[in-house]
C-alpha cells in the first residue's frame, strides 16, 4: 500500500505541476486577450466563435464610433472622391477619368497616389477589364494604361490563386496563377518603358511578380535600385519589398528586420517609414503574450511612428494605414489615451495591417477598439466576442 501511494505521487506531482502551468497559461491568456482571443480563426481563415451577439459600448458611440457590420472591409479610409469618381465613370464603361487622373499624378510626379490610384484601378480590371480594353484601344501607348494592365495582371493572378492556404488551394489554381504571373513581367516590362521619366511605379508591381513567383534575391536587389533611384522613400514600394524579405516568403526574420530598419533610419519625418520597424515584427512575431510588444524598444519604435503621423501630409493616401498599426501597438502597451485617439481618426474603414490577417477584420478591430475604450473609461472591454 506504501508503495502504491509512492507511484501515485511520483505520477501525480508532475501531472498537477502541468495543471497549474496551463491553468497559469489560461488566466495569462485572458488577461492579455488579442493574441490568444482573437487568433482565432479557423485553418481555412473562417471564424471560429463569433457568435455571441455585439453591442456598441457607450463610449464608442458617443465617439461616433461604428460597430462591426458597418466597418468598411475594402479599404482603411474613404477612397479619395476624384478617385471614387474614376471608379464609377469606368464601371459604366467610361476611361477617360481614370487617363485623366494617372496623367495628373505623372505630371505632377506624384508618385504615392500614382501607385495607390493605379493599384484600385487594377483590382477593378480584374474583375471586368472592358473599360480597359476600350482605353487601350484608343490610346495604345498610354503610360497609364499600361500601368493599369501590368498592375490587373498581378491582381487577377490572385484571384485565380484565391487567399486560402496552399493545402485549401487546388493545382489548377496553382498552374493558373503561374501562367498569369508570369505573363505580368512581360506587362510591367512595357509599362516601365512607356513610363514617364522617374516613374517606379512599373517597378513597384514588379516586385508582386518577383514575390509570387520566387525570384531570386539579386533579381529583387536590381529591382529596388531602379525604385530606389526615382524615389527613395516610397511606401508601397517599401511594403511590397518588406514582404518579400519576410521568412513566409523569400527571405528571413533578419533580413526583413534589417531592411526595415534601414528604411527608417534614412527617411525624412513625415515619409511614414517609421511603421515598417512595426510590421517587420508583426510578421514574425509567434508569441502568445504581449511581453514581446511591451519593451523599451518596442515603445521607442511606436513613439518614432507616433511622431511620423504627425509630421505627415495628412492626404498622404497611406497615412490610414499607419495609423492602423499604431492604434494596435498603443493598446498593446496600455497607452489607450494614444490608442483611442488614433481608433477614432480612422474608425469605418478596416482594411489594413494588422485586422487584415484575421478571419474577420472587422471583429478583430472592433475588439482591440473597445478594450482601450474600456480601460479608458475604467472598465473592461465590452463588445465583439471571437
Amino acid at each position: 500500500m506504501i508503495i502504491l501511494w509512492i507511484v501515485l505521487g511520483v505520477i501525480g506531482l508532475p501531472l498537477l505541476a502541468l495543471g497549474l502551468y496551463f491553468l497559469k497559461a489560461i488566466v495569462q491568456g485572458a488577461l492579455e486577450g488579442w493574441r490568444g482571443a482573437d487568433a482565432g480563426s479557423g485553418e481555412d481563415g473562417s471564424e471560429e466563435d463569433a457568435d455571441q451577439p455585439y453591442e456598441l459600448p457607450a463610449a464608442a458611440a458617443a465617439l461616433g464610433m461604428l460597430p462591426p457590420e458597418e466597418q468598411n472591409r475594402d479599404s482603411a479610409a474613404p477612397v479619395p472622391a476624384v478617385l471614387a469618381s474614376a471608379v464609377a465613370a469606368a464601371e459604366r464603361g467610361d476611361w477617360q477619368p481614370a487617363a485623366d487622373l494617372l496623367a495628373a499624378t505623372a505630371a505632377g510626379r506624384d508618385w504615392e497616389n500614382r501607385s495607390f490610384h493605379s493599384w484600385w484601378l487594377a483590382e477593378m480590371a480584374a474583375d471586368d477589364d472592358t473599360w480597359l480594353l476600350a482605353w487601350e484601344s484608343a490610346r495604345p501607348d498610354d503610360p497609364g494604361a499600361a500601368l493599369v494592365r501590368a498592375r490587373s495582371t498581378v491582381a487577377l493572378a490572385g484571384k485565380i490563386r484565391g487567399a486560402k492556404q496552399a493545402k485549401y488551394t487546388t493545382a489548377e489554381q496553382f498552374a493558373g496563377f503561374r501562367r498569369v504571373m508570369e505573363q505580368s513581367r512581360e506587362h510591367h516590362a512595357r509599362a516601365a518603358e512607356l513610363a514617364v521619366e522617374g516613374d517606379p511605379v512599373p517597378y513597384i508591381g514588379r516586385i508582386s511578380t518577383a514575390l509570387g513567383l520566387g525570384d531570386p534575391h539579386i533579381e529583387m536587389e536590381r529591382i529596388w535600385k531602379e525604385i530606389t533611384e526615382r524615389d527613395p522613400h516610397h511606401y508601397e514600394a517599401h511594403y511590397m519589398a518588406l514582404q518579400y524579405w519576410c521568412a513566409k516568403w523569400r527571405g528571413s526574420e533578419k533580413l526583413a528586420r534589417d531592411f526595415a530598419a534601414e528604411a527608417a533610419e534614412k527617411a525624412p519625418p513625415g515619409s511614414l517609414m517609421t511603421v515598417f520597424p512595426l510590421i517587420a515584427h508583426f510578421e514574425h512575431d509567434e508569441s502568445d503574450t504581449t511581453d514581446a510588444d511591451r519593451t523599451p524598444r518596442m515603445r521607442a519604435l511606436v513613439d518614432a511612428l507616433l511622431a511620423d503621423v504627425t509630421a505627415a501630409d495628412p492626404a498622404h493616401p497611406r497615412l490610414a494605414e499607419a495609423r492602423h498599426m499604431l492604434a494596435y501597438y498603443l493598446s498593446l502597451q496600455d497607452r489607450d489615451e494614444a490608442a483611442v485617439e488614433q481608433f477614432r481618426l480612422v474608425d469605418g474603414h478596416v482594411d489594413a495591417l494588422p485586422w487584415r490577417y484575421r478571419g474577420d477584420p472587422a471583429a478583430a478591430y472592433c475588439r482591440m477598439r473597445d478594450l482601450s475604450l474600456g480601460n479608458l473609461n475604467g472598465g473592461g472591454g465590452e463588445g465583439v466576442s471571437g
